[in-house]
């Protein structure tokens, strides 16, 4: 172990749930609080005064630089600095990837990393009027992710913009999506998220507050004929289905990661090392070819192929991305044990900036449950980019 390996020590995550469902009711700085609260106290840092800076993802709230109000929000010291962050979907694991960054740089020890994402609760935008008393009414606009004279698809564009050019049937997406559902379903009943999750208690009108601990988006039922009745909502003629596409969703994670030098200091036992990152950019248009040039940086800083590779997290925002990522990377889609084996987004669900802390965290779980070494998490991000995180079990 040598003073400036990065190491994660701590993680938690909320579960997932869906748009105007379980945490509707829950900022999104909120869930980053009570995220933030437990990944300290499961390091084992003792005093989270050591904190060195909190780096975290968030895309779509209203909250001014959310990684420092949800800091103040879990009570941890007012002397620690915040930034927060915007990758898009790839928000959280850049923000992991930023945090070994700093310790690799000797910047820091100690960092708190993650991300969250309330989609429920996303501010709508109106567009300022531009004279006094203007006649006309004032506009809601979008938020663009890519300038006009280049193109800004919507995402759902983008995905059926993979399927033709990467010649991604139907029938592939389906049963992505298929095998997304049964591997979430196996790990529900197995309880293989529970050690993850943080409960989240949200207060009622009446009574008891309700706790939140269990992924809801899952659909167990889910079978290839019942995806196969599903119509296209991004085209006409589309192969692009609610069924094969992730869903709209609320969650949150956070980890603490902290230099080798600390781990030996404080006699702290890692969850995983962080081995190397990658990002990469692509043409807007097939955003979700983007985990393709960060992966392949990722495995090259790491020195490794991917065959050595024992858990793939690939952020399932569609499943023509997915399959066509896979073809690229040489990875077997359908090998249940190594492609998102506990399911992926379509499944789960994605709460964008919440998204890939959460990858992050179940893959670092995962590896130590199976014994494996390397794990690849990585993401397609709106606008054309792409994140890569290798970490490797060290249990």
């Amino acid at each position: 172990m040598k003073d400036k390996d990065a190491f994660i020590v701590g993680a938690a995550r909320t579960a997932i749930a869906r748009e105007n469902g379980a945490l509707r009711e829950v900022p999104p700085e909120t869930m980053a609080a009570i995220v933030m609260k437990e990944a300290v106290s499961r390091s084992g840092l003792g005093d989270p005064g050591l904190i060195d800076e909190v780096i975290f993802g968030h895309c779509l709230g209203a909250a001014g630089c959310l990684g420092r109000m949800a800091l103040l929000r879990a009570g941890l010291p007012v002397d620690i600095p915040a930034i927060t962050i915007d990758r898009q979907c790839g928000s959280g694991s850049t923000a992991v990837n930023l945090a070994a960054t700093h310790i690799w740089a000797g910047v820091g020890d100690v960092y708190l990393a993650g991300g969250a994402e309330s989609m429920t609760r996303m501010p709508y935008l109106l567009e300022k009027p531009t004279s006094a008393y203007q006649r006309t009414a004032p506009k809601f606009t979008g938020r663009p992710l890519s300038p006009e004279e280049i193109g800004d698809p919507p995402m759902g564009i983008t995905a059926e913009n993979v399927a033709e050019r990467y010649r991604i049937p139907r029938e592939e997406q389906d049963e992505l999506a298929y095998l997304s559902q049964v591997k979430a379903a196996r790990a529900l009943q197995e309880g293989r998220f529970e050690e993850q999750i943080v409960p989240v208690p949200v207060p009622q009108r009446k009574g008891d507050p309700v706790v939140v601990q269990v992924d809801e988006h899952p659909r167990p039922g889910t079978t290839l004929e019942s995806l196969a009745r599903l119509s296209p909502v991004f085209k006409k003629g589309g192969t692009v289905t609610a069924g094969n596409s992730s869903g709209i969703n609320d969650g949150a994670g956070a980890l603490v990661v902290v230099s080798g030098k600390k781990v030996k200091e404080l006699g702290l036992k890692p969850l995983a090392k962080v081995l190397s990152i990658g990002a990469g950019g692509v043409d807007p248009s097939i955003m979700g070819m983007g985990p393709v040039p960060a992966t392949r940086k990722a495995l090259a800083a790491a020195g490794l192929t991917i065959d050595q590779i024992d858990v793939i997290e690939l952020n399932e925002a569609f499943g023509s991305q997915a399959v066509a990522c896979s073809r690229e990377l040489d990875i077997d889609w359908r090998n249940q044990e190594k492609l998102n084996p506990n399911g992926g987004a379509i499944a789960l669900g994605h709460p964008i900036a919440g998204s890939l802390a959460i990858l992050v965290i179940k893959a670092a779980y995962e590896l130590r449950r199976r014994g494996g070494r390397y794990a690849l998490i990585t993401a397609c991000c709106g606008g054309g980019q792409g994140v890569a995180t290798i970490i490797e079990n060290v249990d």
